[in-house]
């Protein structure tokens, strides 16, 4: 591992070894304790705003609770940004909710405004009812335009559900990203700007929210001296022992945070000048990226070394080498992939030791998601043909990123 740059890794305190010992020496090893509450408060006081958070086993686990508590059911649609993991959309649909996905606009990435409003007239008109939710989502650490899409969500009375995931520490016109909407979701994975190796964190309107959400991810349980469920319930509350992670954690999340911003900056810095390839800053002075990951952009016409042996070779196992099970793939295509320079790119800096990795392919264009309503303007599709993730996390070095970008030139024709 010390000879290979990966994206984005964790980085520990120091710190943390304190708050798990002290799980251990006091019993506390459930998905309860002082290190969960301790966890909740540290973010409380970080996010403001009066917002109260709950700890969960994963940023999915938000996106699925805060669904639920905005009463999305069968039958039901959700407005969900195209441009995005499928931890956005894949909740919708364990409800028996239909994702109905928007596309992004240019400077942010994110959701269209125009395009949204559009998709919930055009969903009304087809279904006769409005859509049960919205969730948009910071890409990359990017504010989305916030402010517009609340004020749709206000017009047709539609809460906003905002997917902070990779946004922790963004801000749009000076407030934390996931404050806005009447729900925002959090993910601590190992990859993220901090962890608690795996887990997440909900974002609630109130103290009442908080508890009803706490309910539901405690598998709904009544008080009677014996189990008693009226509700179908989740076992989704983040552990003691995880929380203890996260509590050393917040302790240097403003570091994280100055560190990403500081790669961008030297990114930014090493690449001006560089003809064909553009790295994605801040649209504005009204946003401030967390910049999780630098993303640049490759133009059509620069040229790459190998170029014209990209996709000869099938992938074994995930790209990054992910955790997980992957399926072998069925063919070395896909219908929707980026361009043979940029795949180029990639196996150029693997092969220097360093991980990159396409941009996340449009949710409209996922198989998974083949019929669903779409309203396209071509911007995602356009993003994931031509861009690429850059090494951005804790522990990429200065020295590091000078390697990345001279690997990058050198491989050009």
């Amino acid at each position: 591992m010390a000879n290979r740059i990966y994206l984005c890794l964790a980085h520990m305190s120091g710190n943390e070894m304190k708050y798990i010992q002290e799980a251990f020496d006091t019993n506390w090893v459930v998905p309860l304790g002082p290190n969960v509450n301790g966890f909740e408060a540290d973010l409380e006081a970080f996010v403001g705003e009066n917002k109260k958070v709950v700890a969960l086993s994963s940023g999915t686990a938000a996106v699925h609770l805060s669904l639920l508590a905005c009463g999305v059911g069968p039958g039901d649609e959700v407005i969900v940004q195209s441009f995005t993991f499928c931890a956005s959309s894949h909740p919708v649909t364990y409800l028996g909710a239909t994702p109905v996905f928007v596309d992004s606009e240019e400077d942010s990435w994110n959701m269209d405004p125009a395009l949204l409003e559009k998709a919930i007239n055009d969903r009304i008109t087809k279904t006769g009812k409005k859509p049960k939710a919205i969730v948009p989502v910071y890409l990359y650490g990017m504010p989305a335009r916030i402010d517009e899409i609340i004020a749709i969500g206000k017009k047709y009375d539609i809460p906003v559900i905002e997917d902070a995931a990779e946004g922790l520490g963004s801000r749009f016109d000076g407030k934390v990203c996931g404050t806005s909407g009447k729900f925002g979701v959090l993910s601590f994975n190992g990859n993220k700007m901090i962890t608690t190796s795996g887990g997440g964190a909900l974002i609630c309107p109130d103290e009442a929210s908080k508890q009803e959400i706490m309910y539901y991810a405690t598998q709904a349980r009544e008080a009677y001296p014996y189990y008693q469920h009226e509700h179908i319930g989740y076992n989704y509350r983040m552990s003691n022992i995880c929380a203890g992670i996260g509590r050393g954690q917040m302790t240097v999340i403003n570091e994280h945070i100055a560190h990403h911003k500081h790669t961008a900056a030297l990114y930014k810095e090493l690449l001006a000048g560089t003809e064909g390839i553009t790295l994605h800053e801040n649209p504005s002075e009204r946003y401030d990226s967390n910049y999780w990951l630098n993303t640049v952009v490759l133009n059509s016409e620069l040229h790459i070394e190998g170029e014209e042996h990209a996709y000869e070779v099938a992938i074994h196992g995930a790209v990054g080498g992910a955790a997980g099970v992957t399926h072998e793939a069925s063919s070395l295509h896909t219908d929707c992939e980026p361009n043979r320079n940029v795949e180029a790119m990639r196996l150029a800096l693997d092969k220097a030791g360093v991980e990159s990795r396409p941009l996340w392919k449009p949710m409209h264009l996922q198989p998974v998601y083949r019929n669903n309503p779409r309203y396209e303007n071509g911007t995602s599709e356009s993003l994931f043909k031509t861009s690429l993730c850059l090494p951005s996390g804790p522990c990429v070095t200065d020295d590091d990123i000078r390697m990345i970008v001279a690997a990058m030139l050198k491989c050009r024709r």
